[in-house]
């Protein structure tokens, strides 16, 4: 489970199984989780135990760092 980004408590990841699917992230945060679409646009696949001010911060928070994350799967997932 490579660990992309850690910022204000949330973790960013993906599983090393996932090339397949089309490029997202998870989100955790304590019993928290999510899941993220990267591509073609942002877009939230699911929340679960995330209050509206925490799912509001985690979109922030892919949004801004949106190139890293793409980055990130890109490295991992065509080496």
């Amino acid at each position: 489970m490579p660990t992309v980004l850690r910022i204000k408590g949330y973790r960013f990841y993906f599983f090393s199984n996932e090339g397949v699917e089309p490029k997202h992230i998870h989100i955790e945060k304590a019993d928290a989780c999510g899941k993220m679409w990267l591509v073609p646009s942002v877009e939230v696949e699911y929340f679960y135990g995330f209050t509206a001010k925490e799912q509001k911060a985690v979109k922030k928070i892919v949004s801004e760092n949106l190139e890293l994350l793409i980055n990130a799967w890109d490295e991992y997932f065509e080496k």
